[in-house]
């Protein structure tokens, strides 16, 4: 069994402790600790019952996103994203992420300089998913140096959202080694394991839409332009 494997299987079982409530959400997002027999770890849960209603987004459906976001990375390869179930809590069915421990001080505003390049992977990513909102905040550092990407809850929308803080590659030619990936998972998005499950998480429509634009980039094969008079999220961090 792989880590990943083994943080989806404590994810999915255990007892569930909340330790409190995390700041600086619009939705009821909680520090959980799953406990087992055989250890315990720490998860961000976000129950469906805490989201807050949107115009654009069917109601109830946001922790839905954040599962298909981490199965669209598994797929890919890329980027990271934090092992991600559904399962029941104190407060209701949920998104159940593992928490990974990283810099608080570190964001994409901080690493933009030095690691610039590492971010291609997400600002492509973003493309597909439709990220509505890409803040700088939601790129993380942890101490081996891997660059998290989190908070996913407003993704796959049928129609075009793409707001991101990282267009520094508009425009650019995407590298062939995320091409090619985009290319297999565009045809996994129409028939295939990936279309399975994005199916039992997002609307017939959203899978199709997703699909779409994987195909789209593999024929531009460039990163997307904005497109929009609001293509930056607010706040930006």
């Amino acid at each position: 069994m792989t880590p990943e494997e083994e943080a989806l299987r404590l994810l999915s079982g255990g007892e569930v402790a909340l330790i409190g409530l995390l700041p600086h959400s619009s939705n009821y997002t909680f520090l959980a600790e799953l406990r087992h027999p055989e250890c315990t770890l720490l998860a961000v849960y976000k129950p469906r019952e805490g989201e807050t209603p949107l115009w654009d987004f069917p109601d109830g459906t946001l922790y839905r996103r954040e599962v298909a976001v981490f199965e669209l990375s598994r797929a890919l390869g890329w980027p990271a994203v934090p092992p991600t179930v559904i399962r029941d809590g104190p407060h209701g069915t949920g998104s159940m992420q593992l928490f990974v421990e990283t810099d608080p001080e570190e964001h994409f505003f901080t690493l933009r300089d030095a690691r610039l390049d590492d971010f291609a992977p997400v600002a492509l990513f973003d493309a597909i998913a439709n990220n509505a909102d890409r803040k700088g905040g939601h790129c993380l550092l942890a101490p081996d140096g891997t660059i998290w990407v989190v908070d996913h809850g407003v993704c796959f929308a049928v129609a075009s959202k793409l707001r991101t803080v990282i267009w520094e590659f508009a425009g650019d030619a995407i590298p062939d080694e995320l091409l090619a990936d985009v290319r297999r998972v565009a045809a996994d998005l129409r028939s295939g394991p990936l279309h399975s499950a994005m199916s039992s998480l997002l609307s017939p429509a959203e899978v199709e839409a997703t699909a779409r634009r994987a195909e789209a980039l593999t024929e531009s094969k460039r990163f997307p332009r904005p497109d929009s008079e609001r293509p930056i999220p607010w706040p930006p961090v």
